[in-house]
């Protein structure tokens, strides 16, 4: 089953990473303006709505395609259908835990 939202499921952990390493973390920390291998978060985001977006286009060319009788086959359609809905609901839970942080953020007081 594919992963829309980042590869839950990979045998490495979340996201495909390995098991973080406190004392690696701590013995390096990043100094502003060094190097981070790997993908930003915002590329992360941009591609996984990029995902969301050819899934639920996907859905809806079945979806046309079965009214039109150009497919027969109505589990597929339902597959593709609920698998753009659970990918957009995800995004959307992150989207709203993103919101919470910042509102979080801008009220804390300095």
């Amino acid at each position: 089953m594919h992963d829309p939202i980042g590869h839950i499921s990979g045998s490495q952990g979340p996201a495909g990473l390995g098991p973080l390493n406190p004392k690696s973390r701590a013995a390096s920390p990043l100094a502003p303006g060094s190097d981070v291998s790997g993908k930003s978060f915002i590329e992360e985001m941009k591609g996984q709505l990029a995902e969301v977006n050819r899934l639920q286009a996907e859905a809806d060319v079945a979806a046309e395609d079965l009214v039109a009788g150009r497919r027969d086959d109505l589990e597929g359609v339902m597959i593709a259908t609920e698998k753009a809905d659970t990918a957009f609901k995800m995004v959307l839970a992150v989207r709203n835990k993103l919101v919470d942080a910042y509102e979080e953020v801008k009220n804390l007081r300095v």
